[in-house]
């Protein structure tokens, strides 16, 4: 089989019927992790306590001259197909794993995309809740909901903080916030200056409120992007998504959040964060513990891409840890033919969210199930309607939002919201 093709998507499938037809691998040899590194080629690696082990060496060095033939560009190479390293070093790959067979695990290292991999929730102050602004696409009016939603909240007593962290497109802070209101730093201030212990310094300059808050019974609180003066924007940008050797981007995030929430002592985040399916949006989604409101309009790409996240989360199976913080936003939703529009949009969300619901038996008892029929309100497919107004078409500004036309957009979408936020989605049942 020396130069067959094998494309990338085959390899999963062709090293499982590898390990289907091949011999059993001793126990002695622990668990045994087919690493795929940044080039897609896979070794095999195992705990160094094995070197020492003839028999293991030779069935894992069999295994790996198996992979070379069956999985060719893509296989171990002739010369140290089968690695032996220090366990702490395959402990640190259980994040991107998923178990082929008992004790055989596929690992892949990845440049970006790693954050999709995870499902967790750094300790948010038990008084403070979160919610992600999401989407695959731009344009779909994430920003404008933020501050319709914050104007929203904190006409009924909440504390609000809106942060922006769509830092390659920055729009939300400066819709909210007038050139000479802004304040001193941004989100992206805090991350450079964080990388040399300065951060402190910068976290009690880094909100302001818009003027159409001032006489609310709460608060709004707009941590910006950058600050009243971008300085060196780019270079900054740069820096910003840094790791270091003692946390991840993701943890420095949740730090910063921590520190802002705090600060302002808010009882409500709302995070716009990065569209796409860059693992910098997923740190937002995946790991800040938040609710998240996914915003579509019915389009072919949407639903593609979207399918890819959906299928992702139940292949690596991550399912049963995210599903239930899920709701999806029909964003734009047409004036004209309204009730079809949204019974087609939910059609597709229906079929999107199966991937993530349970199969529910019939006769059995469904109530521990997840899973919804399509009619269902509370079902987290059934879609959360934003109506499409000419105000919202004209970009009708965010910094008077009492006096524009853009909140009549958002009747529906408000109460949905309320309710979500106070009961969250529970369980359905088909």
């Amino acid at each position: 089989m020396k130069g067959t093709f094998v494309p990338f998507d085959a390899v999963r499938t062709r090293i499982a019927e590898t390990l289907d037809a091949g011999e059993p691998i001793p126990e002695a040899a622990g668990r045994v992790y087919l690493v795929r590194n940044l080039y897609g080629q896979v070794r095999v690696s195992v705990s160094d306590a094995v070197e020492n082990d003839a028999a293991c060496r030779d069935v894992l060095q069999r295994l790996a001259d198996r992979l070379r033939v069956v999985l060719g560009a893509h296989g171990p190479p002739a010369e140290r197909g089968v690695l032996f390293v220090n366990p702490s070093l395959l402990t640190n790959l259980d994040s991107m794993v998923r178990e082929l067979r008992p004790g055989v695990y596929l690992a892949d290292r990845l440049v970006t995309g790693g954050d999709w991999w995870t499902v967790r929730g750094p300790e948010a102050d038990p008084g403070v809740r979160r919610c992600t602004l999401f989407s695959v696409k731009g344009g779909v009016g994430r920003s404008t909901t933020a501050a319709v939603l914050a104007w929203h909240l904190a006409r009924t007593g909440e504390r609000v903080l809106v942060v922006d962290l769509d830092l390659e497109s920055p729009g939300l802070s400066s819709a909210m916030l007038s050139a000479s209101a802004r304040p001193e730093f941004g989100v992206t201030d805090w991350f450079v200056e964080d990388l040399v212990g300065q951060g402190n310094h910068v976290i009690g300059k880094m909100t302001a409120a818009p003027a159409w808050a001032r006489d609310l019974e709460g608060e709004v609180r707009v941590v910006p992007a950058h600050g009243l003066d971008p300085g060196e924007y780019l270079a900054k940008l740069g820096r910003v998504y840094m790791d270091t050797g003692e946390e991840s981007w993701t943890a420095r995030l949740a730090r910063m959040l921590s520190r802002l929430e705090t600060e302002s002592q808010s009882t409500i985040v709302l995070l716009e964060s990065r569209s796409g399916l860059h693992d910098i949006a997923a740190s937002t989604v995946t790991d800040l513990n938040a609710e998240v409101l996914l915003f579509a309009v019915d389009s072919e790409s949407h639903w593609t891409d979207y399918d890819v996240l959906f299928q992702h989360w139940q292949t690596h199976g991550l399912a049963t840890h995210i599903r239930d913080r899920l709701s999806i936003v029909s964003a734009l939703t047409p004036d004209l033919n309204t009730e079809g529009y949204l019974l087609g949009f939910r059609e597709r969300s229906w079929d999107l969210f199966r991937t993530l619901y349970d199969e529910v038996v019939p006769a059995s008892d469904s109530e521990e199930s997840f899973s919804f029929d399509v009619q269902d309100e509370d079902a987290p497919h059934h879609p959360i309607p934003i109506h499409w107004t000419r105000g919202l078409a004209a970009g009708a500004s965010l910094r008077d939002i009492v006096r524009t036309p853009v909140s009549q957009a958002y009747t529906q979408f408000l109460h949905r919201f309320d309710n979500l936020i106070a009961g969250g989605n529970g369980k359905g049942e088909t």
